[in-house]
């Protein structure tokens, strides 16, 4: 990123010869006008140089006053589903990235975003659950559905997918499938292509894997579809790959505190008391990668869990990795799970 910024850099005082230069050079149809303090006043693209040409200014002219000021920004830590929006809906390529104080930091590029090196794995994401724990929101949508911060769940689930390369998504389908289908379409306007795992009852967490067209050729990527996470997908597979497992699980650490003081007691005698002791487990947080022979061990027509799966390589003999994940995740299977995801707003 930082050969990109400056390979890209104007100062307020270059001139329009200079902004062509410097346009050509990052091959990425852009520059940015900056102060001697790295705020960024600007941006110029291909069209202002042609269109200011146009107007009769002349080469040699400075380029600042007709660099775009009312230019599209975004801040540390805006997620990319949110610059995705932007891009979208203002028709961009490019989306420069400030610090509070104004100063360039960063620059979003549309093909990194929708994932700059296509990976040839499938993944599946199960979403034919009736969401009960949520009713009475799920009365009305499937739960995948429900919205966080303006955007159905499993839609950011397909863009985080893009954002690694996915091209190829299947999404499992029961309870009121018509809704994701009629959302999502075949995929186009999300970046990959899309396909239906249609259910006619319940499959279980791997039972709807049997219903794809047909066994992959790489590894596949299986993921629950009421999840909110940032796991880096890249690095899942690279883990999985490097130890040759046959099935690999994500896993994240969960911390319990009991609220009370805990006692210890041999027969009828207290020998202490632990002021509320805390325990750590590793969770299946409902991601999965699978090898093509696992994937082709699914009995099809019946209700299979992946836990099942995970018993028989170890049955067989077969390697199963626990990737630990370190980044942002959260299940919003339950009410109160929802109201954290959405800053405790109201879950109607």
């Amino acid at each position: 990123m930082r050969t990109i910024l400056e390979d890209i850099k104007l100062g307020d005082g270059a001139t329009t010869r200079e902004a062509m230069t410097t346009i050509q050079k990052g091959s990425i149809e852009i520059a940015l006008v900056v102060d001697t303090s790295g705020k960024l006043l600007g941006t110029v693209t291909d069209g202002d140089i042609r269109r200011a040409l146009l107007g009769g200014a002349g080469l040699d002219d400075l380029v600042e006053p007709f660099s775009g000021h009312l230019f599209t920004r975004v801040g540390l830590g805006t997620g990319r589903a949110e610059v995705l929006d932007l891009m979208r809906a203002r028709v961009l390529r490019q989306i420069p990235v400030v610090d509070a104080e104004g100063r360039l930091v960063g620059l979003h590029l549309l093909r990194e975003l929708v994932g700059g090196m296509d990976r040839p794995n499938w993944a599946v994401i199960m979403a034919g659950g009736r969401g009960e724990r949520l009713r009475p929101i799920t009365d009305a949508l499937p739960k995948p559905m429900v919205q966080v911060a303006g955007r159905p769940i499993l839609e950011r689930l397909v863009l985080h997918l893009v954002g690694f390369g996915v091209r190829k998504i299947y999404i499992s389908l029961y309870y009121k499938g018509e809704i994701i289908e009629g959302h999502f379409g075949d995929g186009s306007d999300f970046g990959c292509e899309i396909g239906y795992l249609r259910e006619a009852e319940p499959l279980g967490t791997g039972g709807a894997l049997s219903l794809l067209p047909g066994i992959p050729e790489d590894p596949l990527l299986v993921m629950n579809g009421d999840l909110l996470t940032e796991v880096d997908l890249g690095a899942m597979f690279q883990f999985h790959g490097i130890g040759r497992h046959a099935l690999t699980v994500g896993l994240r650490e969960y911390t319990h505190t009991i609220p009370y003081g805990v006692a210890r007691v041999e027969g009828d005698v207290l020998t202490g008391i632990k002021e509320k002791p805390t325990q750590t487990w590793l969770a299946n947080t409902g991601l999965y990668v699978l090898e093509p022979r696992v994937v082709a061990r699914i009995p099809g027509g019946t209700m299979y869990h992946l836990t099942e799966a995970i018993d028989e390589s170890l049955r067989l003999g077969e390697s199963v990795g626990a990737y630990r994940i370190e980044e942002d995740w959260m299940d919003i299977g339950r009410r109160v799970d929802l109201q954290r995801a959405r800053g405790d707003e109201g879950t109607s």
